[in-house]
């Protein structure tokens, strides 16, 4: 068996002219440009390359995008004062602050800082809890995206075996939340680090996502025959960005799966740009 690639940048494409053309709309409506305000602080280069294209995504469906650089050693009593007068901006409809930030800041501080009805990441408590508990305000940009990919790929969810591996707060335990959640209707199991015998748990899914961040941590001896393989991870190897999953013998094993890069990456940036348009609808609304 040979896996069919999924292509994340056409199924991101189809979400941002989804986007772009709701936005003109609401802009014709209202007269209001849905506006991103981005934080970055320090010079980390992959940082700097995601900021970019996350404005580049914006210009290109119509949305504005405002970044505010700041250094490496900036206090937290400052940053703390920018996001505070974001979250007062009626401008500002959605906050991005871009991760990883400098040791001196607690990140988790930072995050609970952003308004939750300007948290376009979907990371702060509230939004966190109303995704739980099926009603959602903004879904998390990664777990979202992996969720559109796989309804755009006719992916049946509905009583199928989907493991995750990883559970981190931004991807792994989202992404099961939302398997799990009626509508979507899977059986999750979540395997980490501490997980006896992982191969033994992922050949038994219908459905593998790799968000461990570890590269090539999965190979095609660990995947079940036809099962679909969305890889999260992004790992650098020398020059080059390789995934969770060993692509080449997966490929092999997998009936489809994403590719690094090109998979996952676009459809995060595509989810940003749907919440930052919907922030604008439902600060209308407010």
């Amino acid at each position: 068996m040979v896996a069919r690639v999924i292509d994340g940048k056409v199924i991101a494409e189809t979400v941002k002219n989804r986007v772009a053309a709701e936005a003109a709309e609401f802009q014709r409506v209202t007269g209001i440009t849905a506006t991103l305000a981005a934080v970055l602080i320090g010079d980390d280069p992959a940082s700097q390359v995601y900021v970019r294209n996350k404005e580049r995504a914006c210009h290109k469906a119509g949305l504005r995008s405002v970044l505010h650089r700041l250094p490496a050693d900036i206090s937290r009593m400052e940053l703390m004062d920018l996001i505070a007068k974001l979250n007062q901006d009626p401008s500002v409809h959605g906050i991005l602050v871009q991760l990883p930030l400098p040791k001196h800041l607690d990140s988790a501080m930072v995050l609970d800082a952003v308004s939750p009805v300007k948290d376009v990441d979907g990371f702060h408590p509230q939004n966190v809890g109303l995704m739980l508990q099926g009603r959602p305000r903004f879904l998390p940009c990664t777990p979202h995206g992996v969720m559109e990919m796989l309804k755009y790929e006719q992916v049946a969810t509905v009583g199928a075996h989907a493991v995750v591996i990883g559970r981190s707060d931004i991807v792994g335990k989202p992404m099961a939340a939302l398997l799990m959640q009626k509508g979507a209707d899977a059986t999750v199991t979540v395997c980490h680090s501490r997980t006896r015998d992982i191969a033994a748990i992922t050949r038994q899914a219908d459905i593998l996502i790799a968000a461990v961040g570890i590269p090539r941590f999965v190979t095609g001896d660990m995947i079940r025959p036809g099962a679909v393989v969305i890889d999260v991870g992004i790992n650098r190897d020398g020059d080059t960005l390789v995934g969770d999953v060993d692509y080449e013998s997966a490929f092999q094993t997998a009936s489809a799966m994403t590719p690094v890069p090109g998979g996952v990456g676009p459809m995060t940036i595509a989810m940003l740009l749907q919440n930052t348009l919907l922030a604008a609808m439902q600060s209308v609304k407010a």
